[in-house]
């Protein structure tokens, strides 16, 4: 009987344990005011140089990350929609989706270097490929992708698409990945040669929008628009698992250190997902944000996390701003 109520008090001890272990930790930890109103979409970090950058109708937010505070801004920009950073050539590269542009400027003065044309319409996402050197912006409506040469900001070669392309990521190694919306699809191609590399349906997911990379593992993690994360295979192209998430996905980002993948989700919540292994996925949170709050990017330094939108303040009164995740 003794061994018994032992055995019975080390399992009540451990239920609490094992259900903490299933939360992530992350909680509204801070707001970071920006002021106005007007259309937004990505927000993205130059890791080197601790700024946060949000995109802002037409003009981009810089944010030290170390203390929160908006330190100045890119402005005389087209329908911004992201920034990417060649931290070795000193360069970012904004895409600017009414004007059908890139604007290179200089990482430390901010300065404009040059305007490029691209290949098609409307640039919406924007990656740097460091393996390549060479910046991919994801022409949404004429359904194809421009290279530019990160050292020269010429334009070196397009790749045509079937249906409209959302997010785009990279491995570093040679291979990057775009979700096909229109046809929920990932396409793989090839970053030097401009060659499409191969194809594959994401089904159960529709829809997809955000991606993420786990590198380590080839792993990718598709935002759909049905409330479905579809993780996939890079190597095979073969779906590993779908989980649900919030509704209104516009981004997905990957922790490398925690193993959580999160999804944005308008309609104001944060999903986490934990890869237990590269074959074991589970949903262990889903943090409420604030409606609007659709795109995002994580600090790989410290885990917070940022989410661009229209936050509500205490005078019910509503503002562009970001809003902070942290962990506990």
């Amino acid at each position: 009987m003794k061994k018994l109520f032992l055995l019975l008090c080390s399992v009540i001890i451990l239920i609490p344990a094992v259900l903490f272990s299933q939360n992530s930790g992350y909680k509204v930890s801070g707001t970071i005011n920006i002021g106005g109103k007007g259309w937004w979409d990505y927000a993205s970090i130059d890791e080197p140089m601790q700024r946060l950058y949000i995109s802002h109708a037409d003009r981009i937010h810089l944010i030290n990350l170390k203390t929160n505070k908006v330190i100045g801004k890119i402005d005389g920009l087209s329908g911004v929609h992201g920034a990417v950073f060649a931290d070795a050539l000193g360069k970012g590269f904004i895409s600017n989706g009414r004007s059908d542009t890139v604007t290179v400027f200089n990482l430390k003065t901010l300065k404009k270097i040059a305007e490029i044309h691209v290949t098609g319409k409307n640039p919406d996402a924007i990656v740097y490929d460091p393996f390549t050197q060479r910046v991919f912006t994801i022409n949404g409506r004429s359904s194809n992708i421009t290279a530019i040469d990160a050292k020269t900001d010429k334009v070196v070669g397009t790749i045509q698409l079937e249906g409209s392309p959302e997010f785009c990521v990279t491995n570093g190694k040679g291979a990057m990945f775009v979700n096909i919306e229109s046809k929920s699809q990932v396409v793989e191609f090839n970053p030097k040669t401009l060659k499409i590399v191969k194809e594959w349906s994401i089904a159960p997911g529709e829809g997809p929008s955000g991606l993420a990379i786990d590198v380590k593992h080839e792993i990718l993690f598709s935002g759909c628009h049905n409330n479905l994360m579809v993780i996939s295979d890079a190597k095979t192209g073969k779906v590993i698992t779908s989980l649900p998430i919030g509704g209104h996905v516009d981004a997905c980002r990957f922790d490398p250190e925690t193993n959580f993948a999160f999804s944005s989700n308008g309609e104001g919540t944060l999903t986490v997902i934990h890869e237990v292994s590269p074959k074991e996925f589970k949903v262990i949170d889903n943090v409420s944000t604030q409606q609007s709050c659709r795109t995002m990017e994580i600090d790989l330094k410290n885990h917070n996390i940022y989410l661009p939108g229209m936050l509500e303040g205490k005078d019910n009164t509503k503002s562009f701003g970001v809003l902070i995740l942290s962990k506990k």
